[in-house]
């Protein structure tokens, strides 16, 4: 991979990562809104890798002499003489041509650049696949996690509430994020969630046949240490997977409520279906895209 394409390659990955994360919000499907200024402080110092090598490229284009000042023959006719770093044509007694002590040399009949005939500039074709995530930022964002992924992964433990339960408000449909209804299900001894309607949102992750599980993918730092946090539904089938939905319904009694017993689960009593919101790979209560 020569220079230019070098220069290109860290123009295309700086553009790239600025267009995710200054102009959209596909880098969140990636990393963590903290994480953002990182990403434009990145994409920054790219641009400006490209731009240096860009000008270094510029100022070291050759003129006339090499390096080693050796120089060709003048449309003159004069005699090819030894400059004073030694370097010199080949004479016309058909010598075959050797290095001088600072390794200059004419070119030979093979019209070859390099006496040794190693070309050091070449990479692995395989360095041009690099092209492809830098490309992919600009024209194709890789899809989101979702329930593939979901279905595969451990649910993240809840920690333990330390403290006790402040009382719920009498809001109905009340609305709270799968960790919080999953801690008053298994945790609140004072059963407060039991009746309640709740409203939780989330996409759906397909279990068996039938079955399925509202489900809020977590970013602790990126989509490589996602966990998945999940609360089981009854009472209607299965919609179609990774559906953002906003689901009411009350607690399944299924164990004893308030302890590690009692499943995270509810009836569903209505499952409307919303756009996906920006704060995707947070469990909080969903933000509308803007």
């Amino acid at each position: 991979m020569k220079r230019p394409v070098q220069t290109l390659l860290l123009t295309l990955t700086g553009i790239g990562l600025l267009h995710a994360a200054l102009f959209t919000d596909t880098y969140l499907r990636y990393v963590k809104a903290g994480l953002r200024p990182l990403l434009i402080a990145s994409g920054v110092v790219l641009l400006l890798l490209a731009l240096a090598g860009a000008a270094a490229r510029g100022a070291r284009r050759p003129d006339a002499h090499d390096h080693h000042g050796c120089t060709p023959a003048d449309d003159g006719g004069h005699e090819h003489a030894h400059d004073h770093h030694g370097c010199t044509p080949a004479d016309d007694g058909g010598h075959e041509h050797a290095h001088d002590h600072h390794g200059c040399t004419p070119a030979d009949d093979g019209g070859h650049e390099h006496a040794h005939g190693h070309d050091h500039s070449r990479t692995p074709r395989v360095a041009w696949l690099l092209f492809l995530p830098a490309l992919s930022l600009l024209f194709y964002a890789p899809p989101a996690l979702g329930a593939y992924t979901a279905a595969r992964a451990n649910s993240k433990a809840v920690a333990v509430q330390k403290k006790g339960f402040a009382p719920l408000p009498a809001t109905s449909p009340l609305p709270l994020t799968l960790t919080e209804f999953t801690k008053r299900v298994q945790q609140d001894r004072g059963g407060a969630i039991g009746g309640r309607t709740v409203r939780l949102t989330g996409f759906v992750t397909p279990d068996g046949d039938d079955g399925w599980y509202l489900t809020r993918i977590i970013f602790t730092c990126c989509a490589a240490d996602s966990q998945t946090v999940k609360v089981r539904m009854y009472g209607t089938e299965a919609p179609p997977a990774d559906t953002w939905l906003a689901v009411t319904g009350t607690w399944h009694p299924r164990g004893a409520l308030g302890t590690r017993t009692a499943e995270a689960a509810l009836d569903v009593r209505d499952a409307d279906p919303i756009a996906q919101p920006v704060n995707a790979y947070t469990d909080d209560l969903p933000l509308t895209p803007s």
